[in-house]
């Protein structure tokens, strides 16, 4: 544990540059006396650090010095190369810098780490986007990305469903988010906060206009706050089922024993119903609306007389 906690001590100062005695104890989750008998420890095996008292005091290294340690574990090497994806990537104009990275990566590892991360890295292979949808082209990803890492606003000219289907926008972009095979970026704008889908961007222009990301503003937060109200506007009704268990395990209703089990769901519109509850075919009845009840039925007839002798 303590040569794991040196290590750790010692990347600390070589990335961070001076801290305090009770920076680093946060860090580390120790007393500030275990960390004065760590930094002597270190300096006793020569590693080129000092420190200084006052109000600008602290440890750092002496200019000049790296470590080429990593300090990784086998799991934590593994989950490094497990974690980079050279599709999303290569879209954000990132995939040059990504192999560079993982090279230099593999290069410091020791052999046994390197054997285990490559290992698991030609196992495992993430292709997000789902079957039967064709992944949209994202030509202005990498303008967009540029925007988000250098903190600068953008006019996008953006293609929406609802009219005017095109609109021109200045906004400032927060952070991008991946959602199965999708881009989408989280943006400030004139009406606050917005989704847009980065497939839907006709145009960028960057501007010069630098801003700051307001205290306290989290972009999985955000994100999982937009999920919430799409799903909440998206089900605009309900519909009242009877379900075999199979019809039960596919909608993800817990089922009510052996036999039939009623259940009322949540349903966009009679027309999206429609279509979903036919996939489970004689797995559900539908018991209401009675607009929706009928559809199906009709349905059905229909499908017997064609499929008839």
């Amino acid at each position: 544990m303590r040569a794991s906690r040196l290590v750790t001590l010692l990347l600390l100062l070589q990335n961070r540059g001076r801290m305090t005695a009770r920076q680093l104890a946060d860090e580390l989750e120790v007393s500030v006396r275990t960390v004065y008998r760590d930094v002597d420890a270190l300096g006793a095996a020569g590693i080129p650090l000092y420190g200084a008292a006052g109000h600008a005091g602290g440890y750092r290294l002496v200019d000049g010095y790296r470590t080429r340690l990593t300090g990784l574990t086998v799991d934590e090497a593994q989950a490094a190369f497990l974690v980079a994806l050279p599709g999303a990537a290569a879209e954000l104009g990132l995939g040059e810098a990504l192999a560079g990275a993982l090279l230099k990566l593999r290069t410091a590892l020791p052999a046994e780490l390197r054997a285990h991360a490559e290992r698991i890295q030609s196992g495992f292979l993430l292709d997000a986007p789902g079957w039967y949808g064709d992944v949209d082209p994202v030509p202005h990803l990498a303008v967009v990305a540029a925007a988000v890492w250098a903190r600068r606003a953008v006019v996008l000219r953006y293609r929406r469903w609802r009219a005017p289907e095109e609109i021109e926008r200045r906004v400032e972009p927060y952070g991008l988010v991946l959602k199965a095979g999708r881009w989408y970026l989280v943006a400030d704008g004139p009406s606050g906060i917005r989704t847009y889908r980065v497939d839907q961007i006709r145009g960028v222009r960057p501007l010069a206009e630098e801003f700051v990301i307001p205290e306290g503003f989290d972009l999985a937060g955000c994100w999982k706050a937009f999920q919430a109200d799409f799903r909440a506007r998206l089900h605009t009704a309900d519909a009242l089922v009877r379900l075999t268990p199979e019809g039960a395990r596919r909608l993800g209703v817990t089922p009510a024993g052996d036999g039939w089990t009623q259940a009322r769901v949540p349903i966009e519109s009679i027309d999206h119903a429609h279509r979903d509850f036919l996939r489970l075919g004689a797995d559900v009845e539908v018991l209401a609306p009675a607009e929706l009840r009928d559809r199906i039925a009709e349905t059905a007839r229909t499908l017997a007389t064609r499929y008839e002798g």
